[in-house]
C-alpha cells in the first residue's frame, strides 16, 4: 500500500511538472490519466502492481 501511493504521488507530481513546465496540454494529461485508471482496473492492474513490487523490492535490497 505505501509503494502504490508513492508511485501515485510521484507519477502524479511528474504529470503536473510536465504539465506546466513542458507544456504537455491538459488533455494529454487527462488521458494519461484515464489510461492509467482503466489500465489498472483490467485484467493487467494486477499483474503491473505485482511488476513494480518485485522492482521497488529489488531497488530496496541493493547494497550502495
Amino acid at each position: 500500500m505505501v509503494i502504490s501511493i508513492s508511485a501515485t504521488l510521484l507519477l502524479g507530481t511528474v504529470v503536473y511538472l510536465l504539465w506546466r513546465y513542458a507544456r504537455l496540454p491538459l488533455w494529454q494529461a487527462a488521458t494519461c490519466t484515464a489510461l492509467g485508471y482503466f489500465l489498472a482496473s483490467s485484467s493487467l492492474g494486477p499483474q503491473i502492481g505485482d511488476a513494480f513490487l518485485t522492482a521497488a523490492r529489488f531497488i530496496a535490497g541493493l547494497d550502495v
